[in-house]
């Protein structure tokens, strides 16, 4: 059961980072298709609910961790951040025009971007807690 629990989270993983590829594609210069970032945000939807859902039921299942443990509570923290410097992100991509120069010198595509970035270093963050479990 361990190694089931393991895979779909580290799978849920994975399709979570796909969201930070493609957004990263756009911020720098990809042209932006709603489409493209419809499905990176369906990525983020399915990866981050997923990685949290079996994170949670790894913790509860390992012996030797608890859900109040201060790197389990801080990537859930992090989860959070991530998927709220995402949702602003993303609605910054998508509320400016998708062609021309206009579109690539819009205040909001710079907030956007660097929300983007945030967003990127959450992601990392979350992933070197995972890897190293300090406290653990």
């Amino acid at each position: 059961m361990y190694d089931t629990l393991l895979f779909l989270h580290v799978l849920m993983a994975f399709i979570l980072v796909v969201t930070v590829v493609v957004f990263s594609a756009v911020a720098f210069g990809a042209p932006r298709d709603s489409r493209l970032l419809g499905i990176a945000n369906a990525a983020w939807a399915v990866g981050g609910l997923g990685t949290l859902a079996f994170g949670i039921w790894l913790a509860l299942y390992v012996d030797g961790y608890d859900l109040l443990d201060g790197w389990i509570l801080g990537a859930i923290v992090l989860w959070a951040v991530a998927t709220e410097l995402g949702r602003r992100a993303q609605v910054g991509f998508t509320a400016v025009p998708t062609g021309g120069e206009a579109a690539n010198a819009s205040p909001l595509t710079g907030q956007a971007t660097l929300l983007h970035w945030l967003r990127s270093l959450a992601v990392l963050a979350l992933l070197v807690l995972m890897i190293y479990k300090p406290g653990a």
